[in-house]
C-alpha cells in the first residue's frame, strides 16, 4: 500500500472532520478514497456512453423497463 504525505492543512481537515463526524481517520480517509473512485467510476461510465450512444427509451418505454407498467 502506498505512503501519502499530506499537507498540514489537509491533515488538520482530516483530523477536524473525524473529530466532528464521530469516526477514526483511517475510517474517514477509507470512505473519503472508495466514494473518490466511484464518482471516477461514474464520470468514465458516463464518458463511454456518451461515446456510444444506445438507442434512447421512449418515457413508456423507460416505464416499463422499470417495472412500473405492466
Amino acid at each position: 500500500m502506498p505512503t501519502i504525505i499530506l499537507e498540514p492543512v489537509t491533515e488538520q481537515r482530516i483530523a477536524e472532520r473525524a473529530r466532528r463526524d464521530g469516526i477514526s481517520e483511517v475510517d474517514l480517509i477509507r470512505a473519503l478514497i472508495e466514494e473518490g473512485l466511484d464518482d471516477l467510476d461514474d464520470a468514465q461510465m458516463a464518458v463511454d456512453r456518451l461515446g456510444n450512444p444506445l438507442h434512447p427509451l421512449t418515457s413508456a418505454e423507460a416505464r416499463q423497463a422499470l417495472g412500473l407498467e405492466d
